[in-house]
């Protein structure tokens, strides 16, 4: 599994940065959806993850046709790193 970055604002919180892919320059958003407000941007893919009591949302930023095995692997890679390890990833609104 590849490595990726993690960028994190001075506010966020872990659950509220990006995860960036540095070969293939893709970001991916990630919200933690009982603490913020998530509104779906237009064009983007999106993903949602429940472990224990999170409930996380992950979208693209500049998504442009990538693989979406690769946005896979970026959430699975940013759960491990989160502890989550009986995450479950959903297509759709779980």
């Amino acid at each position: 599994m590849s490595n990726y970055l993690i960028s994190i604002a001075n506010h966020e919180t872990v659950d509220g940065g990006i995860i960036h892919d540095p070969a293939s320059k893709l970001k991916v958003r990630v919200f933690d959806v009982l603490k913020s407000k998530f509104k779906p941007s237009k064009g983007e893919m999106r993903f949602f993850v429940t472990a224990n009591d999170e409930v996380l949302a992950f979208e693209t930023k500049g998504y442009k046709k990538h693989r979406e095995l690769l946005i896979l692997q970026m959430i699975s890679w940013y759960c491990s790193y989160l502890g989550l390890f009986e995450a479950r990833i959903y297509p759709n609104w779980p």
